[in-house]
């Protein structure tokens, strides 16, 4: 099924509370694990706004990764039960691989982690001994000085040659089990996204500290949504790009859809993190 296809009985937009980061004085960093002790768990003050979120299926564009930082595409997976690790390290890693590769023309694409989500009702992500939960602030992954970073911590001695060429990192996100109604992604386009929108923060791990951009608000920014994504589709979301010349960061998050009927099941995902390689 091709996304083209997919039209929508949704409405043209929805109105969504998402969650913005505020400038402070300080860099704002969070740990992702619990903190040392007399630590607070972040310094991050956020505000949610009211946002025009539109129906990326009424669209009279086609979207594309490196214009609009996003891009849908239908993608039928081998993977029957991605919540078993063996079968989405085996089947779920290289077929996205080739994914990624068949929609950027990669010369190389390395699958170096992913993340699955199910939400709970009254936790918030990153709880201790509960499973991931849609990421409800605006984000992107990484920053200018985090990705080639990260290409560095995972290729070794091959990073420098692959960073003197075009490397860009790409999640690949989409939902599991069933439509994702509840809860659904938010994704920016790129073009509308200020450089000073874009907040480098500090995501603190037990073993090393990564940065992300945080995302301030503002209304020149426009936002879309998939409604009832399907397992047999995917977004594409551009992290990082080394190329300048194209869409480099595109912000994302999840949001409550005030149209999502109450009985809907509660949403599942999973999020594959991948590093194109070009020639």
């Amino acid at each position: 099924m091709s996304f083209a296809a997919a039209r929508s009985t949704q409405p043209s937009f929805v109105e969504g509370n998402l969650v913005f980061t505020e400038l402070g004085s300080e860099k704002p960093y969070a740990y992702a694990s619990p903190p040392p002790e007399g630590a607070p768990q972040n310094n991050i003050v956020t505000k949610a706004h009211t946002v025009r979120v539109a129906n990326a299926r009424e669209a009279d564009e086609t979207f594309a990764l490196d214009v609009h930082g996003f891009e849908i595409v239908g993608h039928k997976t081998a993977v029957r039960d991605f919540w078993d690790e063996a079968q989405t390290l085996a089947l779920g890693h290289p077929e996205t691989a080739e994914l990624v590769k068949r929609v950027t023309g990669a010369a190389r694409v390395v699958v170096f982690d992913h993340t699955l989500r199910r939400r709970l009702e009254g936790t918030n992500d990153r709880t201790p001994g509960v499973v991931r939960q849609p990421a409800a602030r605006v984000h992107v992954d990484q920053t200018v000085k985090s990705g080639p970073q990260r290409v560095r911590d995972l290729m070794g001695d091959q990073a420098e040659g692959l960073l003197s060429r075009r490397a860009a990192i790409i999640n690949v996100w989409r939902p599991i089990a069933r439509l994702a109604r509840d809860w659904p992604l938010a994704v920016a386009d790129a073009r509308s996204v200020g450089r000073d929108d874009l907040i480098a923060s500090d995501l603190i791990f037990a073993h090393r500290r990564g940065e992300i951009y945080s995302v301030a608000y503002n209304p020149d920014q426009r936002w879309w949504y998939v409604p009832d994504l399907a397992p047999d589709e995917a977004i594409l979301i551009k992290c990082w790009d080394s190329e300048e010349a194209v869409a480099r960061f595109a912000p994302h998050t999840g949001f409550e859809d005030p149209t999502t009927p109450k009985d809907a099941p509660l949403r599942e995902s999973i999020e594959f993190r991948t590093i194109a390689f070009f020639d």
